[in-house]
């Protein structure tokens, strides 16, 4: 199920085994490589240390927050060796700007879909400039467009100005 950036962040993190919040969500973890919510910054309920939550050690997603097996769950940054280097690119999908490969500028990220089971971006949704706006409202780009994902921008194959077809009248 696709769920929008803003209905995965500022959750809680539940505990199976006690039945409550242990932590709350404060930002996602994405991989630029390959667009994969790797985890989650949380902050801890009991001594408020800022704590990582890894999308494979969620066992339910619910209205209420991530259901996880205990407190146990939540590591240090610092010792996550394979995600250090994600973690210090510090890598934020919203107000990225999005741009074709013929560099026209597109506008910029107001929000982003990610499918639940895999954790992987599968939509941006790109606001445009004033003028843009007028003709049509917000852009929906699919992950099979990003054609580049860099520090300062997101490039995307050129998007094709199509004309609608025309259904021939029948006889």
């Amino acid at each position: 199920m696709l769920q929008l950036s803003a209905s995965l962040l500022n959750k809680s993190v539940l505990s199976l085994r006690t039945g409550t919040p242990i932590a709350a969500i404060t930002g996602a973890i994405i991989n630029p490589d390959n667009l994969k919510v790797e985890g989650f910054y949380c902050e801890d309920s009991f001594d408020k240390r800022r704590l990582v939550l890894l999308y494979q050690d969620i066992r339910d997603i619910l209205a209420k927050g991530y259901v996880v097996n205990d407190h146990d769950v939540l590591t240090e940054p610092d010792e996550l060796i394979r995600l250090q280097k994600v973690m210090e690119l510090n890598f934020e999908l919203i107000s990225k700007q999005v741009v074709t490969v013929g560099k026209d500028k597109v506008g910029k990220v107001s929000d982003y879909a990610t499918e639940t089971t895999t954790m992987f971006v599968q939509k941006i949704y790109v606001s445009q400039s004033i003028l843009k706006s007028l003709t049509g409202s917000s852009l929906s780009i699919d992950r099979t467009q990003i054609n580049e994902i860099t520090p300062k921008r997101i490039i995307i194959n050129d998007l094709a100005n199509t004309v609608p077809a025309t259904v021939p009248a029948t006889a």
